[in-house]
């Protein structure tokens, strides 16, 4: 029987370490990489959601919406059929701003689900932080800076309220050159 011999060639000096270098480079950028991508990534809105219930102070309602009492304000809440008058600041999971104003006169009804359901839970004078999930916002629908399933964080103060008949009545004294009542919260 015979062997047959495969003749090796040496190896050159230092090959077998710049080749292990070579490897561990490639090592570490994928490694970096893949932190790099995780990083940047949110969690889904039901994963937040679910993370978020468990804060201390939020409530979730029966719909979804996800609220926390910053300050307790006093007297009746709002009812869809009103006019409230509200400070607000909106912003993205990520912290983004998308719309914001001190004071505005807005329908109960006339918001998104979730923005009006909070808004009937509050008092005059209170202040919430409200998380609104996307079937309660602006659901698969993208809406200028919000993209579609977004949950919505508003940080809400509710200067105070009138019923749409009271608004009707103060339009008409002033169509009729009578001094305007004062607004509300001033």
């Amino acid at each position: 029987m015979s062997t047959t011999a495969v003749p090796l060639h040496p190896i050159a000096k230092g090959s077998l370490t710049r080749l292990w270098i070579g490897v561990a480079a490639i090592v570490l950028a994928a490694g970096g990489l893949a932190w790099a991508g995780q990083r940047n990534l949110e969690p889904s809105p039901a994963t937040f959601l679910t993370q978020n219930a468990e804060a201390d102070g939020v409530e979730t309602t029966q719909s979804g919406l996800q609220f926390k009492v910053l300050e307790e304000g006093a007297g009746p809440s709002p009812t869809a059929q009103d006019v409230a008058l509200v400070g607000y600041k909106g912003t993205l999971l990520d912290g983004t701003v998308f719309d914001e104003n001190p004071q505005t006169a807005m329908p109960v009804d006339g918001v998104v689900p979730g923005f009006s359901e909070g808004l009937q839970k509050m008092k005059k004078g209170g202040k919430y932080r409200l998380w609104i999930p996307p079937q309660l916002g602006y659901g698969d629908q993208a809406a200028g800076p919000i993209p579609a399933n977004s949950v919505l964080v508003f940080d809400v103060q509710l200067h105070d309220f009138k019923s749409r008949a009271e608004i009707m009545q103060m339009q008409q004294m002033m169509q009729q050159g009578a001094p305007p009542p004062p607004l509300p919260g001033n």
